[in-house]
């Protein structure tokens, strides 16, 4: 491992990935709890159908987040074993349902080890949040590579995302969402391989590529 990488304390990078959960579940939440105290309200009848809209929404998003999540950031067991890429494409389809970024799925392999299926999950984490304004996140690949490709206007990577990928302390610190792909770029190296980054006007590439 490269001494320029930094490692975390266990106690501190499960703290952070926790922050990261709190922070991705917490609107869905919320907004079961505004719907609720609507239906609560005797003197706001006429929105009771809004406010169960907005529980059957917020429910569904909060289910698709923790069914996400629990892959990602989750061991799903300590034994070896192979996600299929069906599973795998309907959760994260799930999960960026709402999303302006639209997934599109070119993989050549019907199924990925635990660690990469993981590593991929992450991966679309980074690359959907490299288009914030909409566009397009193409995954391809196979056990040897995972590459995605997320195009769009004003695509790019800030700063302490491309440190937190490199293995590098951000400026401030490791937050929430920094950890995140600090934690992506850990899931590669302790697979033998390397996650890069490259960025133009239009479009963030992610590779993650295997010994």
């Amino acid at each position: 491992m490269s001494a320029n990488v930094i490692k975390l304390t266990p106690s501190s990078l499960a703290a952070l990935l926790c922050s990261r959960v709190c922070h991705d579940l917490i609107n869905p939440v919320g907004m079961v709890n505004t719907g609720l105290e609507v239906l609560d309200d005797e003197n706001n009848t006429d929105m009771h159908a809004d406010a169960i809209d907005l529980i059957r929404n917020a429910s569904r998003q909060a289910n698709a987040k923790l069914n996400f999540l629990r892959d990602a950031f989750g061991a799903a067991g300590s034994a070896p074993g192979v996600f299929p890429i069906g599973d795998i494409q309907k959760k994260t389809m799930d999960m960026y349902a709402d999303s302006k970024a639209t997934l599109k799925w070119e993989l050549s392999t019907d199924g990925l080890e635990k660690s990469k299926a993981r590593l991929l999950m992450n991966m679309v984490m980074i690359a959907a949040n490299a288009i914030p304004r909409g566009g397009d996140v193409v995954i391809s690949g196979d056990e040897s590579q995972l590459k995605l490709v997320a195009t769009g206007r004003r695509a790019g990577l800030k700063p302490e995302i491309e440190k937190a990928l490199s293995g590098k302390t951000p400026e401030d610190g490791f937050d929430g969402r920094s950890i995140q792909p600090f934690y992506a770029g850990m899931i590669a190296r302790e697979l033998g391989g390397a996650l890069t980054h490259q960025s133009d006007e239009e479009s963030v590439t992610l590779t993650a590529d295997f010994a």
